[in-house]
């Protein structure tokens, strides 16, 4: 199973995007628990995910939130301004499993 935290400003955007993903996941057959927060709190939550899915609208704090998924032990994307569009939720289920695939090889 992959965790996966979908993280936004406020936790509005990324509570719809997480359960798009969710659907997305069960109509691929792939077994993920989705989550969305704020980035308050952050940190306390990362070591209990795989993959930390950072919204578009986050871009220059990447790099920041980038280090605190790193120190955790979690992968980190960036999501693309695209995200909130027809099919956004495919491309953020590709993105987890690319992310949970390139920590498996580096492993």
């Amino acid at each position: 199973m992959h965790r996966v935290l979908v993280v936004c400003g406020a936790g509005a955007s990324s509570t719809f995007l997480a359960h798009r993903i969710r659907a997305a996941a069960g109509r691929r057959e792939i077994d993920v628990t989705v989550s969305a927060s704020s980035t308050a709190g952050l940190s306390e939550r990362l070591g209990s995910v795989d993959v930390l899915l950072v919204g578009p609208h986050l871009a220059q704090q990447f790099d920041e939130l980038s280090k605190l998924a790193d120190a955790a032990g979690s992968a980190c994307a960036l999501l693309p301004d695209t995200i909130f569009g027809s099919g956004g939720e495919e491309t953020a289920l590709d993105l987890v499993l690319n992310r949970v695939s390139d920590t498996a090889s580096s492993s």
